[in-house]
């Protein structure tokens, strides 16, 4: 069944290819949208189409048609070569082409997220219904977003009020109880204009049924949760140059494991921007952030709501730009952060420390074929005192007009968080994990290049990157300190000989007839280190797979004035992976079982009808073959068969 389903999807994304071309227009091309502006490679507007840092972006419409309900969701359906497995709780973590959640920076309109369990964000928080499209930049971004951007960076993009009044109502049901509903309000007078989303998600807990003899940790339970996410944004323009906008926003999310004392997890989220353009060459930005993300236990019975994790970050930051008559670009800016750490399991249960960092950046068009970006940053950290120069330098060449080639490197920076540096931690009874308060900066350095060519209707990408690490920070080999201990300890330490090589490769098309298709093929292969026992020791996350696949088809059609009809069909293969993890968690002296992951395909079909201009009605088969893994183990998908999936979507504004 799993190959099937890989064929069928591969089939069926290709088999447009075999659409006449010379019969349609070459001027028809809106898959790829190489007219999109994207900002986060450079951090200055760039065409896509033309930026040096080669960029993946997922559109409004690519959203659109997922029908993701949070940042998860929607990654794994689109990206090739980025996996969520589980921590021992079901706590996510991702793993994008080789890098951890330490090693990926997720940012919401350039602003960094508080926050983190199991070194990742809580990706629950990131809803979809107030996203305009996300900007992907794989590999070391530091020079530009310094600690964090080693691996690459995620920047999601939200939508911005346009409209004089517009107002959207949705909601979708799905097995489990799974419920989503949410709400969006658009509201413009004059120079002021108003945006405003509600989120509500609720699913069940659920059992899964393993087969007999797992030969490692295995999950049983399947934990749901309910979540309120709000978000308003407003802004004002009192004239052409200035904009002044405010956000606030909200988030609750409650899990519940144990009866009798259920997890609470909160943000507060807010901030003030100005972006001023003093004249035609000039540009200001102009920025306040404030992220406060709390975890708690809910004891019922003594009615205690008792908090126990909460970090808190405030953060400045101003950016400068200058275009110069030739088309050159000169960027300068400067951050500054206050990050407070609240943890019953942090020495001392408090922490802070400020950061500040200065960079600069050129972006120099020599001519019409070439064009050459630089940048330099520095980076302080007052615990500890770090602090770290890091460069970058991006060349693209244009040989022919439908051609880029892009060549670059660059330094990533890690500085250790103030968790790795004094944590303490009984994890389950296995063993303490220990903070390390002289671990070594990570360092690592990243070279790329990427072609891609767009003729017509068509899109080719092809990439290829190699990164190696120097003192990466990772979790050891576990170890008794004394004959007396009763548990190990695993410590924070800083780890050499981490690599990791890759490419990627995406085709993508748009026809006149309404069908549009998407193939995407991702390659990583990591080098980890060894212990002296030779067993990899670099972190408790299982390695990446080594090949991924993405793919999409879809075809729309207006049947009518008033229906119109759109088809899809989504897929994504995922191969084995082999590692080797503890026989028995609790006698490490049992020693290393070498365990098989075996590969799986997922496959989702959806419908979605148009009523009108005012509503649509979404029908989607997730899971369609009903994959089951015969084990539930962490880095498996955590389904339990096909599930149908009801939405329905109303534009209230439009109804009339």
């Amino acid at each position: 069944m799993k190959r099937t389903s890989v064929i069928i999807l591969a089939l069926a994304c290709l088999l447009p290819l075999a659409v006449r071309a010379d019969v349609l227009p070459d001027s028809i091309f809106g898959s790829v949208e190489m007219e999109q502006v994207v900002v986060t490679g450079t951090r200055t507007p760039k065409l896509l189409a033309s930026t040096p840092v080669l960029t993946k972006v997922i559109t409004a419409d690519d959203i659109r048609k997922a029908d993701a309900t949070n940042l998860c969701d929607l990654l794994q359906q689109v990206v090739p070569g980025v996996e969520f497995s589980y921590a021992m709780n079901q706590q996510v973590h991702i793993n994008l082409s080789g890098f951890g959640g330490q090693g990926i920076l997720i940012l919401i309109d350039g602003e960094r997220l508080a926050g983190e369990t199991m070194d990742d964000v809580d990706f629950t928080r990131i809803a979809m219904d107030n996203v305009d499209h996300i900007e992907i930049v794989k590999g070391a971004a530091s020079a530009l977003y310094g600690s964090n951007a080693a691996g690459g960076v995620i920047n999601i993009i939200t939508k911005k009020a346009v409209l004089p009044f517009a107002l959207n109502l949705n909601a979708r049901i799905a097995r489990h109880n799974e419920q989503r509903y949410g709400l969006s309000w658009q509201l413009g007078r004059g120079r002021w204009s108003n945006l405003l989303t509600v989120n509500r998600t609720s699913v069940d807990n659920y059992n899964v049924h393993n087969g007999d003899h797992p030969v490692t940790r295995i999950v049983s339970t399947i934990y749901g949760d309910a979540t309120w996410n709000f978000k308003e944004q407003l802004t004002y323009m009192p004239n052409e140059s200035l904009r002044l906008m405010a956000r606030a926003g909200y988030f609750y999310r409650q899990l519940v494991r144990t009866a009798e004392v259920p997890e609470r997890y909160r943000d507060f989220s807010g901030g003030v921007r100005g972006t001023w353009k003093p004249t035609a060459h000039d540009d200001i930005d102009l920025a306040y952030a404030f992220d406060e993300y709390d975890k708690s236990d809910y004891q019922r019975i003594a009615r205690l709501d008792i908090r126990d994790y909460s970090n808190v970050q405030n953060c400045f930051r101003l950016l400068y730009s200058h275009t110069f008559g030739s088309g050159d670009v000169l960027s300068a800016g400067a951050d500054y952060m206050h990050d407070y750490l609240f943890n019953v399991n942090l020495e001392g249960r408090t922490r802070q420390q400020d950061s500040f960092d200065a960079f600069a950046q050129y972006d120099w068009s020599v001519d019409s074929h070439w064009e050459v970006v630089s940048a330099l940053r520095y980076d302080y950290f007052s615990d500890g005192h770090v602090s770290r120069l890091t460069p970058k330098v991006s060349l693209r060449y244009q040989p022919v007009r439908n051609l880029n080639v892009r060549l670059g490197y660059g330094m990533g920076f890690r500085s250790p968080t103030l968790k790795e540096k004094y944590y303490n931690f009984d994890m389950a009874g296995i063993w303490i994990v220990e903070g390390n308060p002289g671990l070594r900066p990570e360092v690592s350095h990243n070279l790329n290049v990427s072609a891609d060519y767009t003729k017509g209707r068509y899109n080719i990408t092809v990439s290829g990157y190699c990164n190696a690490i120097e003192n990466k920070i990772a979790t050891g080999a576990p170890f008794y300190k004394e004959a007396s201990d009763i548990m190990p300890h695993l410590p924070y330490l800083n780890l050499d000989g981490y690599s990791v090589v890759g490419g990627e490769a995406t085709v993508q098309a748009r026809w006149t007839n309404g069908i549009t298709a998407r193939l995407a093929y991702a390659y990583t292969d990591e080098h980890l280190p060894k212990d002296k026992g030779n067993n990899p020791v670099n972190s408790q996350y299982i390695p990446a797979r080594k090949h991924s696949l993405t793919g999409h088809i879809d075809w729309d059609r207006q049947v009518s004035h008033n229906y119109g009809l759109n088809i899809g069909l989504d897929g994504r293969f995922l191969s084995a992976v082999d590692t080797q993890e503890f026989a028995d968690y609790y006698d490490l002296s049992k020693g290393f079982n070498s365990i098989h992951y075996p590969a799986y395909a997922l496959c989702k079909l959806s419908l979605v009808q148009r009523l009108g201009k005012a509503v649509k009605v979404n029908l989607a088969l997730d899971n369609l073959f009903n994959y089951k893994p015969e084990y539930y183990y962490l880095n498996c998908p955590l389904t339990d068969g096909i599930n149908l999936m009801i939405g329905l979507s109303v534009d209230v504004d439009k109804l009339f």
